[in-house]
């Protein structure tokens, strides 16, 4: 448990204005990904997880077809995140990748990786698989590295991206839950990752969440909900609410000018930072800059115009050609600064420049009146009782068939005080 309080916490963080970074267009219809899950069943225990592990829990080919028509129906996605549980487990994993990329979509598959196989992979890149997103962290209770630390993870991290190297033209991404005691390793991970951005494309840090039941009750409708029931209800001594501007921070102690292009605020904040999208240009040796909002912003429009979606996910031989992007450099002033970082040595002309993005994710924030601050055009939406829904609260929908209201535990207190404001503003009416 941190000892400062959390004003002075907040006193400390540095401060990022989101007016500076291009707010990503994504919205509910109109989104770079929707989030398909066939399978709760699991083979690892994540601390960090919100899905409860169900053994029996395969959907039907034809359930996870009826699924994916759903998704057409209501949203424009650039790619589906095959996830769950782990979907590797699910008996028809190739035939979904099949099914997605003759949609015209590209299939990403989330997964711990235990299960994945060099002849597995072969079968899923004939498919059709674009790329892998890797959930690799220390609280998963992964069998050979369950002492590692995050640092020392990067040795498995490794052997995946090599898995999908050796196959060429695979999407490489990994996701990791920063916790409390892990914040400390963020930046030295960013910094293996640039030791392999030739492997590496894409590295991304989920704050970790769970329940707040010192501060807050669930309701639903007026029912008080008795929270033990859902599997991310977390009595641990971890802080829950930490934030991205923190992660930055940490950030730049490695790479002091690290700075990000792109965000997607809360529902209930819009100066907060959900999903917050750095790009940057370097070799394994060196990061020569970063993409800005402006050059973000021509790429995901040009992108929309030509192909009718936004960009998620791109191919390893795009990454590669981190030197096109400079291109852009006449528009954006940070392209700029790399172009000259770059070439200020002349015989780079001939050197290979890497794209690689970090993304930092701030899942769900409770608000001091009670409100949840969700990801405003979250691209992780499911389907569920044939609606689209959020995935990281679906066990609240399983459970109780809606999502749950929460409430300050000294609500009353709140609402005393609104009232008395209330009254000292009639007062001068009356």
């Amino acid at each position: 448990m941190s000892v400062l309080p959390e004003n002075f916490r907040r006193s400390l963080m540095i401060k990022l204005n989101h007016l500076n970074y291009y707010r990503l267009p994504w919205s509910l219809t109109d989104n770079i990904i929707s989030w398909l899950e066939p399978t709760a069943k699991c083979n690892l225990s994540c601390l960090g997880c919100y899905r409860k592990n169900e053994i029996n829990s395969h959907k039907p080919l034809e359930e996870v077809k009826e699924e994916l028509r759903i998704f057409t129906s209501y949203r424009n996605s650039d790619c589906i995140s095959i996830a769950g549980g782990d979907p590797l487990l699910h008996p028809d994993i190739v035939e979904i990748v099949r099914l997605i990329k003759q949609m015209g979509i590209k299939p990403i598959v989330n997964t711990n990786g235990i299960a994945l196989t060099q002849p597995l992979l072969r079968e899923l890149k004939k498919a059709g698989v674009y790329g892998f997103t890797f959930h690799v962290d220390s609280k998963q209770n992964r069998p050979g590295w369950k002492k590692a630390t995050e640092i020392e993870l990067n040795e498995l991290r490794y052997h995946y991206a090599k898995m999908l190297a050796l196959e060429k033209d695979i999407a490489c991404s990994f996701n990791s839950t920063v916790y409390e005691d892990t914040m400390k390793y963020v930046g030295g991970m960013i910094e293996w990752a640039q030791q392999n951005i030739d492997i590496v494309n894409v590295m991304v840090f989920i704050l970790y969440r769970a329940v707040d039941n010192k501060g807050f009750d669930f309701y639903l409708g007026s029912q008080k909900i008795d929270m033990s029931q859902l599997v991310y209800n977390e009595d641990v001594p971890d802080r829950t609410d930490i934030k991205a501007e923190e992660i930055v921070e940490l950030f730049r102690k490695i790479y002091p000018d690290f700075d990000a292009c792109a965000y997607l605020n809360g529902s209930e904040k819009p100066d907060s930072f959900k999903w917050l999208l750095s790009g940057r240009l370097g070799t394994k040796e060196k990061i020569y800059g970063y993409m800005g909002s402006k050059s973000m912003e021509i790429v995901q429009t040009v992108y929309h115009l030509l192909s009718g979606k936004y960009l998620s996910y791109t191919k390893p031989k795009v990454n590669r050609k981190g030197k096109t992007l400079l291109l852009l450099s006449a528009f954006d002033k940070k392209l700029r600064k790399a172009f000259w970082n770059f070439y200020k040595n002349p015989f780079r002309i001939f050197k290979r420049l890497y794209y690689q993005s970090v993304m930092v994710i701030q899942p769900v924030d409770f608000l001091d009146d009670g409100r949840q601050s969700m990801c405003d055009g979250c691209p992780d939406m499911t389907v569920w009782n044939g609606k689209l829904v959020w995935s990281c609260r679906l066990e609240e929908q399983l459970n109780f068939g809606h999502n749950l209201k929460t409430y300050p535990k000294n609500f009353d207190g709140v609402l005393s005080s609104e009232i008395k404001n209330l009254g000292n503003y009639l007062s001068p009416l009356c």
